[in-house]
């Protein structure tokens, strides 16, 4: 990568992309951006360029998943979806929510943070991440921000809530790959147990993240973030 300020790098227990902000400031916050099923740090981190001029002392953090994506060797996943097994899907996501916290926990020790001080947000099968991550957290996050996800197992998440984090899910209307219907779904769950979520749905809008839709994140992370 040309760019100084994206940087590689192998020194956590996820292979991530980090994004510094345009001046040389000191990290004060932190996002942490989920990758796709299939996708990868390089994928998702195209989303963080047009966000950083905007985001004073903050650092945005790309892992890779932590497996090879099953049906695209080049790309990684968080959990197997190649077999459709509700118990299987279950324990692929714990595991993968047990390295995420591994990996938050690095971050903060590295740069001296709290949870408050820090989004997970995520596309697709990293918003589902994200979401499982932020609200069974013991220590509340600043906020998630998911785009074109769902909630895994309401069951299961029901079970283990521990913090009601702000939340903003993004969806598409015109999504093939997870419906919007799984945004109405997830917004009644929050609401049931009394999580402060906001909802944004995109007109003519299929499983991508238009600039609309990162405009509108950008603007719920800088005030979350308490960034000016």
């Amino acid at each position: 990568m040309t760019d100084t300020k994206i940087k590689v790098t192998n020194n956590f227990c996820l292979e991530s992309i980090f994004v510094y902000p345009d001046n040389d400031e000191k990290i004060k916050k932190v996002i942490i951006l989920l990758h796709g099923y299939g996708g990868d740090a390089r994928d998702i981190s195209t989303l963080s360029y047009g966000w950083r001029r905007h985001l004073k002392n903050t650092l945005i953090i790309c892992p890779n998943g932590h497996e090879r994506c099953s049906i695209n060797p080049t790309g990684f996943q968080w959990f197997d979806l190649t077999r459709d097994d509700p118990g299987l899907i279950l324990k692929s996501t714990l595991e993968a929510e047990k390295k995420l916290n591994l990996f938050l926990s690095e971050i903060k020790k590295e740069f001296n943070l709290n949870n408050n001080e820090i989004c997970i947000s995520g596309f697709s099968q990293g918003c589902m991440m994200a979401i499982n991550l932020g609200l069974t957290s013991s220590e509340k996050f600043s906020c998630i921000v998911g785009f074109s996800g769902k909630i895994i197992d309401m069951e299961n998440l029901s079970t283990r809530l521990k913090s009601k984090c702000n939340i903003l899910l993004i969806h598409g209307d015109s999504d093939e790959v997870v419906s919007v219907s799984n945004l109405l779904e997830a917004k009644d769950f929050m609401l049931r147990n009394k999580i402060d979520v906001k909802t944004k749905i995109i007109e003519n809008c299929g499983h991508n993240i238009p600039l609309s839709a990162s405009s509108i994140a950008l603007e719920y992370i800088k005030k979350y973030l308490n960034i000016n």
